[in-house]
């Protein structure tokens, strides 16, 4: 598709808008809609947003949360910016005053970026605000906007013993290497026995666990049946009064 000049034409930038038109149509805009780019004053901004996201989960997650629900996000950006915002596909087309338009873009590339647009949504609220008091004109406005810190949400844990390793001496040597499994069993000689006998050894294990726990069973029972202890001395001691009593005398 082409754009080309007639011999009618007085405006040189309406060439101009005419390939914004062709894009705005080619974006699914309205045509009413898009026919506005003509007038003066107005300009429009295609965000592709595709790239800035590699998953496409992800992507179509942070893509929702520039309509919000029911689209109440994008009409609030709308109402704000003075603008006219269609999400569509991999793309964002914005249509407004180049103010608004710059943004919408700031709104959106924060948003891919994982930056709710909310927050953009509250500090346009307050310079509105601050825009109709004409004794804030020439103020600085830093005061009155938001800040929002950013929040890590994946910190790495701090380990509960943290071992000190300046003690250590260096070596250049690597440390032994754990023993295996087999090696453990041709140190014991288990490893040379056939099958015989090591399923005799495992037997002879096992029955001399059993021996040992009914033995500390045995020994419990037998504790309930021990005698208290007498006392030392072989009498109980004298009360406190007998004691003075006799003291007295």
């Amino acid at each position: 598709m082409t754009v080309r000049t007639t011999r009618k034409t007085y405006d040189p930038v309406a060439i101009l808008n005419a390939r914004d038109l062709i894009k705005l149509l080619s974006r699914s805009v309205p045509a009413p809609q898009a026919v506005k780019i003509l007038e003066d004053g107005t300009a429009c901004d295609i965000v592709k947003i595709r790239n800035l996201v590699r998953n496409k989960d992800r992507f179509v997650k942070r893509r929702q949360r520039i309509l919000g629900p029911n689209g109440t996000t994008l009409k609030a950006l709308e109402l704000l910016t003075e603008t006219y915002i269609l999400v569509q596909g991999n793309t964002v087309s914005v249509m407004g005053p180049y103010p608004g338009l710059k943004e919408v873009r700031r709104v959106v590339i924060d948003c891919m970026a994982n930056i709710h647009p909310i927050y953009h949504i509250k500090e346009l609220m307050i310079k509105r605000e601050l825009r109709a008091d004409p004794t804030l004109a020439t103020e600085n406005w830093d005061r009155f906007l938001p800040h929002f810190k950013k929040r890590t949400l994946s910190k790495r844990k701090k380990p509960a013993k943290i071992t000190d390793k300046s003690k250590k001496v260096y070596t250049p040597f690597p440390p032994p290497r754990e023993k295996s499994k087999v090696d453990l069993q041709i140190e014991s000689g288990e490893y040379f026995l056939g099958k015989q006998a090591k399923e005799r050894r495992e037997k002879e294990d096992r029955e001399q666990r059993q021996r040992e726990k009914a033995e500390g069973k045995r020994r419990e029972k037998e504790m309930e049946f021990v005698p208290p202890k007498d006392n030392a001395e072989g009498g109980k001691k004298k009360p406190k009064r007998k004691e003075e009593e006799e003291a007295e005398l």
